[in-house]
């Protein structure tokens, strides 16, 4: 089986969302305020469709009940049955986004809710003002973390960053967390939609009230540990794969190519998707299946894949689990 698969995306109007989604994509929508596209969702309700070829119009979870393992692999079939494992955003923050934490999956499971979310975001062309917030910069307790909710001052106990293209972050269940305004960027995370808001700035929503907060969850959920840095370091290399995380939930590579290269997935036993986040090159399989890789596209690869070149000068992300 050889198809490389597209799905048509998800976009997310949202009280802080921005204008570069839709020509980033090349979309011919006039949608204003986009502030997520789901590029390939599992998510229940909100899956993502398959865009051309002999499975056109299937969900994601339809696809993967149809191939099953030649889809995902072996082992991560096993793992996950018929819902897809991983989603794929692109995000654009004209506005502050809440300050927020995502449990872990024992305490999802707490909660009535199948699984917690780990994920990454790797900065794209943002503006120069752009920063975000990631873990917590000084130590403090459940109770202490509630009476900086209640006064409006958890922002203080709060790592920010300034963030430019090619910044990346890790971001494991736990780790207190809110994109800022001027941010644009991709996010790799669990299948999952569980978000327990803790700080909102005061805003209302298109109806004028206050978005829900769930502060006791999100006391339950923290990762109160402090680390001296919460930025992911790594080589910043042409033409060969520069790793950028590696957890139980998703392996992620960034590639940055003037020059053809050639991928070798035919040991691997995972789906890969790969995220067009610069430039454009073509993909081509070793039984001659191609397609274009560009800035704002999304491709699947099934676990069946075996050597892939890509040729032209393209910079992409290259995700799968392992």
């Amino acid at each position: 089986m050889a198809n490389i698969f597209k799905f048509k995306p998800l976009l997310k109007q949202t009280i802080w969302g921005g204008e570069r989604i839709v020509p980033f994509k090349r979309l011919e929508c006039n949608m204003d305020q986009v502030g997520e596209s789901w590029e390939i969702s599992g998510v229940k309700g909100q899956e993502t469709v398959v865009d051309g070829g002999p499975y056109d119009g299937l969900t994601t979870n339809e696809l993967v009940a149809t191939l099953r393992d030649r889809l995902l692999g072996r082992d991560n079939y096993l793992r996950y049955g018929d819902e897809f494992p991983l989603l794929i955003k692109f995000i654009d923050a004209a506005g502050d986004l809440s300050v927020q934490v995502h449990p872990d999956d024992a305490t999802a499971m707490r909660h009535g809710r199948k699984r917690g979310k780990t994920e990454m975001w790797y900065v794209m062309d943002s503006e120069p003002s752009a920063t975000l917030m990631v873990g917590l910069k000084r130590s403090i307790t459940p109770d202490e973390y509630k009476a900086l909710v209640a006064n409006g001052t958890i922002c203080d106990a709060i790592s920010r960053y300034n963030v430019k293209e090619g910044d990346c972050f890790y971001i494991p269940s736990g780790r207190i967390h809110s994109i800022g305004a001027g941010c644009f960027l991709t996010e790799i995370q669990q299948t999952s939609d569980v978000t327990y808001r803790i700080y909102d700035f005061k805003r209302k929503d298109k109806d004028g009230n206050f978005r829900e907060l769930h502060t006791a969850e999100a006391a339950d959920a923290i990762d109160y540990q402090v680390q001296e840095s919460y930025r992911t370091e790594y080589d910043r290399v042409k033409n060969e794969p520069a790793e950028l995380v590696d957890c139980p939930y998703f392996r992620t590579a960034l590639y940055d190519l003037d020059e053809p290269m050639t991928l070798d997935y035919s040991e691997l036993d995972s789906f890969v998707i790969l995220i067009g986040v610069c430039g454009e090159g073509t993909l081509t399989c070793d039984d001659g299946t191609s397609a274009t890789l560009s800035a704002g596209h999304t491709l699947l690869l099934p676990a069946t894949t075996g050597i892939v070149g890509v040729s032209g000068k393209v910079k992409f992300l290259e995700t799968y689990i392992a």
